[in-house]
């Protein structure tokens, strides 16, 4: 089922591919989070053959990181601002400057539907030179070339401070599931698991439902003397991420045996699992049969495999329940450098095309 929202192919473009390749040409890619956004300035690789591998280890030139470029949290000011800031910054590391850019694949989580892509290309127009082609995604699209190391095939699950499950097949397809934010629901997210591990906290204290050890968990890691105490801290500073930043308390206090803890994280294995089943059925990943090999890329704090509790184990094990041949990925490479390679694959095939003309 193609998405009928977002244009995966997105691109700026004022000017054709241009002359040759410069020995000092180079490409951007930026993975822009919700917490965090990481800019890689990678040199523009040579054109290689589908049976051939990309350099191991690939060569990154530089790497900058900067706060949240999520226009929904920080509003479109600060994102704008976040994105300039990290690319220059990256380039200026390299040694580079913004012509010797040949292309820069965006990831920006908040990307939704057209519009929003179209509001990030208005914003670098008149900072790129007018060769650059400037690509524009949801940040679920850059995770999954971390993967994939730049193919776009297969499921990635994204579970951090948000969640979202995003796919593409073979034939270009697409679809996404989840990622509508915490008030739409991203109940298997950082967020989702500490909101509702805080609101089990206040449920127990007056009264509405069971005790539980969360209390303890959650306010000794916040310094705080009492559940009444939770409102404030609460609503002094409502980020997401401030939210989502107790996942590790609210595991701690599972893995001791609380089952109020411990249902917490069932639900939100249930939430990220039906997620990426959402996807599979949408695209047929899993072929006629339901056998099908595909891969699901795992990506996110939430679903890093170093606790006795561990989600993301759990979350492949459901998915393995409906799909036998899905096969979990943990990238080697961040999601800023897989939007770095998309944006070579998406240059090449343009190079490609436009050589066949």
């Amino acid at each position: 089922m193609k998405n009928s929202h977002l244009n995966a192919d997105k691109v700026y473009e004022n000017g054709g591919i241009g002359g040759g390749c410069d020995d000092d040409d180079v490409v951007l890619g930026v993975d822009g989070g919700t917490t965090s956004t990481v800019c890689v300035c990678m040199p523009l690789l040579p054109l290689i053959s589908s049976n051939q591998n990309l350099p191991n280890p690939l060569p990154i030139l530089a790497r900058a990181v900067a706060g949240s470029s999520n226009h929904n949290s920080v509003g479109e000011s600060a994102s704008k601002d976040t994105l300039e800031n990290v690319m220059s910054e990256a380039l200026l590391k390299s040694g580079s400057n913004w012509s010797a850019v040949r292309a820069v694949c965006l990831g920006v989580s908040g990307v939704n539907h057209p519009t929003d892509q179209e509001r990030i290309l208005h914003w670098l127009r008149d900072i790129f030179p007018s060769h650059v082609k400037i690509y524009v995604h949801n940040d679920a699209l850059a995770a999954l070339a971390s993967g994939t190391m730049g193919k776009l095939h297969g499921c990635v699950l994204i579970a951090g401070t948000g969640s979202i499950s995003y796919g593409f097949s073979s034939d270009g397809r697409e679809a996404r599931s989840a990622g509508a934010g915490p008030v739409l629901g991203d109940w298997g997210s950082g967020y989702g698991i500490a909101a509702q591990a805080l609101t089990a906290v206040v449920r127990a204290h007056d009264g509405r439902g069971p005790q539980t050890a969360l209390a303890d968990y959650i306010l000794k890691a916040l310094s705080l003397s009492s559940p009444d105490e939770l409102i404030g801290w609460t609503y002094a500073d409502p980020s997401w991420a401030r939210i989502a930043a107790l996942v590790p308390d609210v595991v701690s206090c599972a893995e001791s045996g609380d089952q109020i803890a411990n249902k917490i994280l069932v639900d939100a294995v249930q939430e990220l699992a039906l997620s990426v089943k959402a996807v599979v059925q949408r695209l047929s990943l899993c072929g006629a049969d339901g056998n099908g090999s595909f891969p699901v890329v795992m990506v996110g704090g939430v679903l890093e495999a170093n606790r006795s509790w561990d989600i993301g184990k759990e979350v492949i094990n459901c998915i393995h329940k409906h799909y036998p041949g899905a096969y979990p990925v943990r990238p080697e490479v961040e999601p800023a450098v897989g939007a770095a390679l998309l944006a070579w694959n998406f240059l090449m095939k343009e190079s490609e095309r436009h050589h066949n003309s």
